[in-house]
């Protein structure tokens, strides 16, 4: 295979994301364990190569076979890319309708991941929560910023930099515009109409710009939720395309971007809202997607009115948009007890100043969101919508930018209390009971109070048996002033009755009568 001064020029673009230049990347050489292993092959460039010309290659090693799609990356350039899912000798083939690409052959070592390459975020074993392949619990804090990667270089970079000084590791993020931008068209244009383009061929400086954004956030170790259809761009059409224009789109994403470990698939934002689509359409194009996708990154679907059936087998989790289902951690329970998955309420309104109701939470009550949602077992995504003429288009949620916000610093604390808790997370207790507790059974428990201002609390604790019976230190939480004061001595729990055990010698605790209190009640 040669490969020309244009292609290592090119390929040297990625080469910090893929942890090994691409260009060096033909021989028997290294890449990092779910870092990023890249073939670059000179092809045709006549017709269209997006539709004409097949690509893949098949990666094995330790008697495991991967197939790998490949794209075209435009200028008779195609590339495919592949993230090692173990250390070890790897030997690839690839196969194409190209002779010139057809039946190459290599090698490479896949060697131990460095320093803050934890491997991609997957679905823990209990089957609700996440961790990372290395087995570090995934603690989800996100935020939504829609068209942050559409905009331009400087606004882009003003949004990383306030990402690096933010809790948030997970970036929901949209591949089309929905909003004003710089980069708006992902297809060749044929016209100067709006829906005058190519829905054949793909701009590939459009998604080279935009995987540029994927990259910059791994490097700040956020998760990049990709959303790949929405339905606010009726003036274009590009969510509107017939089907076999879709299975050439979402083909092509996941051959670009699959083997970047901190890609999530979101397949739409307000799926139910694209009008020109059906159920059995988005099904179907999941069924597209784990095809092409030999990485198996995460896959969700976020809703306006009509949920999504998330128990089907190509949702790894549940995305969702309700406000009020996290005003109280039952109901966030409840959505995780029918998708029988990981829940991320990823849309619960937003923190702003807009004349909307959906942009105009305080700081107290977007964190209060979070709060629930962490006590029913769940996890919540943050975003905001200030904006000094109230046009949440201009905002952190449209364009990304700085931050304005208060509920972030709060975030982040939050965030350290979910590190500092039980693996691999909280899970409700007994949410059916009126407790409002969660954590895990007889060692970790937190309860939380929102809005309501109590002077005490009885300690109380649910549970039967002599497991139920331990010892236990509290601490008071204030999660809006971010402090924590251990109340003194122990809690030795004894039986209260046949369901909840209490501490008779100190039946109650003093509380500062505010609201935005919680508890962390742990085994000594």
């Amino acid at each position: 295979m040669s490969i020309s001064r244009r292609q290592m020029l090119a390929a040297g673009l990625v080469a910090g994301a893929a942890a090994a230049s691409p260009a060096l990347a033909q021989g028997a050489k290294r890449a990092e364990r779910w870092g990023v292993y890249e073939l670059v092959f000179d092809g045709p460039s006549a017709g269209n190569p997006f539709d004409e010309v097949e690509l893949s290659a098949t990666f094995e090693s330790g008697g495991k076979a991967i197939a790998v799609p490949g794209f075209y990356d435009g200028e008779g350039v195609y590339r495919i890319r592949f993230s090692p899912p173990e250390t070890g000798r790897w030997t690839w083939r690839s196969a194409s309708n190209a002779s010139a690409m057809d039946g190459q052959t290599g090698s490479f070592d896949s060697i131990a991941p460095a320093k803050g390459n934890r491997g991609p975020v997957r679905v823990t074993k209990d089957g609700y929560h996440f961790a990372y392949a290395d087995g570090t619990p995934f603690r989800q804090i996100g935020t939504t910023c829609y068209a942050w990667a559409l905009q331009s270089d400087a606004k882009c970079a003003e949004t990383i930099a306030t990402l690096k000084g933010a809790p948030f590791n997970k970036m929901r993020m949209l591949v089309t515009p929905n909003v004003e931008s710089v980069a708006t068209n992902p297809f060749v244009r044929t016209g100067d109409g709006p829906r005058d383009w190519d829905p054949a061929r793909f701009d590939p400086a459009y998604f080279r710009r935009y995987e540029d954004r994927i990259i910059r956030l791994g490097e700040l170790g956020i998760e990049a939720d990709v959303i790949l259809y929405h339905p606010y761009d009726e003036k274009r059409g590009y969510n509107d395309m017939q089907r076999a224009d879709d299975e050439r789109y979402v083909r092509y994403c996941a051959a670009r971007w699959g083997a970047y470990r901190h890609v999530w698939w979101s397949m739409g934002n307000e799926y139910d809202h694209i009008k020109t689509k059906t159920m059995a359409d988005w099904d179907h194009l999941f069924e597209i997607l784990v095809a092409a996708d030999p990485h198996d990154r995460l896959r969700s679907i976020h809703q306006i009115n009509t949920y999504y059936d998330h128990r089907k087998p190509w949702i790894t989790h549940a995305s969702i948009q309700n406000g009020a289902a996290v005003l109280d951690d039952i109901r966030a329970a409840l959505h995780r007890d029918f998708a029988l998955k990981p829940v991320i309420f990823d849309e619960v309104v937003y923190e702003g100043n807009s004349d909307k109701r959906w942009g105009r939470l305080t700081g107290e009550q977007m964190v209060e969101r979070f709060w629930w949602g962490l006590v029913g077992g769940t996890y919540v995504g943050h975003s905001e919508t200030y904006d000094p003429n109230r046009n949440a288009d201009y905002s952190w949620l449209g364009q990304g930018g700085r931050l304005q916000g208060t509920s972030p610093p709060r975030l982040a604390f939050l965030k350290k209390i979910m590190e500092e808790g039980p693996v691999p997370g909280i899970d409700p207790i007994q949410h059916w009971w009126d407790y409002h507790i969660g954590g895990q059974e007889f060692a970790y428990y937190l309860k939380y109070f929102g809005a309501n201002t109590p002077a005490e609390w009885p300690v109380v604790l649910p549970g039967r048996g002599e497991k139920a019976l331990q010892s236990y230190r509290i601490d008071i939480i204030d999660t809006w002033n971010m402090t924590v004061t251990p109340v003194e001595g122990l809690f030795r729990m004894a039986r209260r009755n046949e369901y909840d055990v209490h501490d008779p010698a100190r039946p109650s605790i003093k509380l500062p009568a505010k609201p935005w209190i919680a508890l962390r009640i742990v085994k000594a």
